[in-house]
């Protein structure tokens, strides 16, 4: 298991629970705003995670399968059913986010527009 994949899913239910809207908008001030660097950072984890299941499915690519072979790769399959029991990336974000593990700053232009 990669170090993302344990830090992500330690902690973190793959079930969805309500969460305060006060607390996502004590962060920062602003709810839409703390909605934003969640929707940013769900997508930064995203991509991390596809990216290392990508290698990993890579490593058993072989373009002369025959079908048999395709069937029976059970270390592939067990790959892929790890990566679908992670919690979805937006629940991973907004638990960063509440326990104050992701960094974000305002852009100097847009405090002056």
């Amino acid at each position: 298991m990669s170090k993302l994949r344990r830090q992500l899913s330690s902690n973190t239910s793959s079930s969805v629970e309500p969460k305060r809207l006060s607390e996502l908008k004590d962060k920062t001030g602003n709810l839409y705003e703390s909605i934003t660097i969640i929707a940013k950072r769900a997508n930064q984890i995203n991509i991390t995670i596809k990216e290392e299941l990508h290698n990993k499915l890579e490593e058993f690519a072989s373009h002369t399968d025959s079908l048999e072979e395709i069937h029976e790769n059970k270390e592939q399959i067990e790959i892929s059913r790890a990566y679908e029991r992670m919690p979805n990336p937006a629940l991973l974000a907004t638990t960063e986010f509440l326990e104050d593990k992701v960094y974000h700053r305002k852009n100097e232009e847009d405090l002056f527009s």
